[in-house]
């Protein structure tokens, strides 16, 4: 028995005493194959499951180095039958591979026979797969390379994809690195990516992860087909690829509500290529528009389901995600470990932020009492509307103003999901508004004003959880989300992590009524942060207001 933060069970539960001394360094090395689970004060429970070892696998972590972590940090002997089924498990990857063959095409290898026995006889493998080459090889149809692969995983048996990618129509694209350079960790996140063709990088808002696109574009040398969260990310997309890039306007498309050009360099709303007409999703033959040599999805864990299903027919091109978190409420995360790619590289936020890239940030949730009439309502609502009901309670009001005024001079967004609650808090704040309705132009005005200073306080629904760029906000107010939604969380933290002029500290308050659903998805949400290293202040409301 050694004295480590870590503790193993046969349950694939792993507990972190996270006072311990050793729990930094114990989180890092359990971070690329372990999932957080519950983030309480004293002890973070991580689980073990077959999808994450899969992704450490495909990202170059092999069993042993697993099982030497959990060796090392456990504080009690570790359960033998757990260290053979981690490696079981990781051993599982790959024994199926996808191929170029010299005379059939694209071809299912197998190195171990009885497992390729085995999935040729599943009912939903069995249709994907052509003649039988030898004992060990599968003819596979092209268009079915990405629906095999889902298959497969989710038979347990993830197939190695080795088959290579088509280079696409030539573009010449180079970075312009006047001024400026890649970082250390951008210039990995592309290296690994391109080592291994696909796959999603993963960096905290406000790292560059737009840096890490173009630079891939650099690399591919080729048209690109850019997919992001909406048209306001489409031409932060765009301004920084003409600055950083020796792309030109005439080269850089938008295809969105408002225009519809393709170009070399074509930026693509998810929401104009999800849009139906009579049925059918009309803006999807984009995908086959061009001979693209490059696909670039932002937010990738964000990409609805249509997206998904085509994206199954493009295992060919060359595929890039990119996401501060591939945590996925849906949990589609297989999808995108079978479709985009496995991760090919994942900074932690506190590493990035020890090397002064993105600001530290204080996390504080503040608890607010109901008055007595609002716990009546809420104790009345139905249970689909309780939520609402307990997030949208005016009590929380007092403690925004109070939030503002201790940050007098900074830059401070307030961040809601619900219309009429924004609407008040708007009114109460004298604060504009940026929602759903709110059109392109003017969020563009309202964000050049605040990046200005001319305005100080804006109130935003959830379409700023995305891909603006605010290195001025300091300070978030977060007074309702989607319910338990852990990357809400976090890219709403990262709406304040952009560093400082000044070095200064980001703050990040959540506002929630206790002893309500409004609680309880805090905790929820809170996970991924906590797994990040991100510690949550609780304070009473009742102080904050004391304490002025």
């Amino acid at each position: 028995m050694t004295d480590g933060p870590l503790i193993v069970q046969s349950d694939k539960t792993l507990l972190l005493e996270i006072d311990h001394p050793m729990a930094g360094e114990a989180r890092m090395a359990i971070a690329p194959f372990a999932e957080l689970e519950r983030s309480p004060e004293h002890v973070h429970t991580y689980r073990l499951t077959p999808l994450g070892l899969w992704n450490a696998r495909a990202a170059g972590h092999d069993a042993e180095q697993v099982v030497d972590a959990l060796v090392r940090f456990s504080r009690y002997a570790v359960p033998h039958a757990l260290l053979v089924d981690v490696a079981d498990t990781m051993d599982r990857y790959g024994r199926l591979q996808l191929v170029k063959h010299p005379t059939h095409g694209l071809a299912l290898v197998s190195l171990d026979r009885a497992v390729l026995e085995e999935v040729i006889r599943q009912k939903k493998i069995a249709p994907m797969l052509g003649a039988r080459v030898d004992d060990d090889t599968v003819i596979v149809h092209p268009s079915e390379r990405g629906r095999l692969k889902q298959a497969l995983l989710k038979v347990g048996w993830p197939a190695e994809d080795l088959a290579g990618y088509v280079d696409g129509e030539a573009h010449a694209i180079s970075l312009d690195q006047t001024g400026w350079e890649l970082r250390g960790y951008q210039q990995e996140a592309v290296d690994n990516f391109w080592a291994g063709g696909s796959g999603v990088v993963v960096l905290p808002c406000g790292a560059g992860k737009t840096l890490v696109g173009a630079a891939a574009m650099a690399q591919a040398g080729a048209t690109t087909l850019i997919l992001v969260t909406n048209t306001v990310a489409g031409r932060q997309w765009k301004r920084e690829l003409l600055a950083r890039t020796s792309l030109t306007e005439e080269e850089i498309g938008e295809y969105s509500g408002e225009r519809k050009e393709i170009r070399p360099v074509t930026i693509a709303t998810y929401q104009v290529m999800t849009t139906r007409r009579k049925g059918e999703y009309r803006h999807l033959e984009l995908f086959d528009s061009r001979d693209w040599g490059l696909i670039v999805y932002d937010e990738v864990h964000l990409l609805p389901a249509p997206i998904f299903r085509l994206t199954a027919d493009l295992q060919s091109r060359r595929r890039l995600g990119l996401t501060a978190t591939l945590v996925r409420e849906d949990g589609r995360e297989g999808d995108v470990f079978s479709l985009i790619g496995p991760k090919r590289y994942d900074a932690p936020w506190k590493d990035i932020e020890s090397q002064g890239w993105i600001a530290p940030a204080d996390c504080t949730e503040v608890r607010v009492t109901l008055t007595d009439a609002e716990r009546m309502e809420y104790a009345v609502a139905e249970p689909e509307d309780r939520y609402k009901v307990g997030a949208t309670a005016r009590t929380k009001l007092p403690v925004v103003k109070a939030l503002i005024e201790r940050h007098a001079g900074d830059r401070v967004l307030v961040i809601g999901a619900y219309l009429d609650q924004l609407d008040t808090l708007g009114a109460e704040l004298d604060a504009p508004i940026i929602q759903g309705s709110t059109t392109t132009k003017e969020r563009e005005r309202l964000f050049d004003a605040f990046r200005t200073g001319e305005i100080r306080t804006l109130v935003v629904s959830k379409v700023a959880n995305f891909s603006i760029d605010l290195p001025e906000a300091s300070v978030a107010i977060q007074v309702s989300g989607t319910f338990g939604s852990r990357q809400e969380e976090a890219q709403r933290l990262g709406r304040v992590l952009r560093p400082k002029a000044d070095k200064g500290t980001a703050h990040f308050y959540t506002v929630i009524a206790r002893d309500t659903l409004d609680q309880e998805y805090a905790a929820h949400r809170q996970r991924f942060l906590a797994e990040q290293g991100y510690a949550y202040t609780i304070v009473d409301a009742d102080d904050l207001l004391a304490a002025g």
